[in-house]
């Protein structure tokens, strides 16, 4: 019985479909829709490939890095304080500029609501911390 049943898994697994594996990485297409919202102009693919590869590259590093600073804690999860001290260790959080002034000006309303503390009806504050 055992035989028969590898031998049926290995029948079905030879007539696997011959697609390429997908490489893990960003979906080029949201690139292409971030990069055209702020560039405002049109891109030549060459140009739009560089850009691919920079941003894919600019994430493992980010992803690496608060990797890095949950292991450093002692954590096995990352958490807002760590995506704070990258943001300010990048320049992109100062005094100044806190992180919500960051997600205010570049996330729209329905991630800001996730995102930020906002008191509502019911003296409830959503979310929940």
């Amino acid at each position: 019985p055992l035989q028969s049943l590898q031998a049926k898994l290995a029948a079905k697994s030879s007539g696997a479909s011959h697609r390429r594996p997908r490489e893990t990485g960003i979906v080029s297409s949201w690139v292409k829709k971030v990069f055209s919202h702020y560039a405002k102009m049109p891109v030549t693919r060459d140009a739009f490939r560089i850009v691919e590869k920079c941003s894919e590259r600019y994430f493992k590093q980010l992803s690496n890095d608060l990797e890095a600073y949950a292991n450093h804690a002692g954590r096995k999860t990352v958490e807002m304080a760590d995506l704070e001290v990258l943001l300010r260790r990048q320049g992109l959080v100062t005094d100044k500029v806190p992180v919500q002034v960051l997600i205010e000006h570049h996330l729209p309303l329905e991630y800001r609501k996730l995102l930020i503390p906002m008191a509502v009806s019911g003296n409830k504050v959503i979310p929940c911390q």
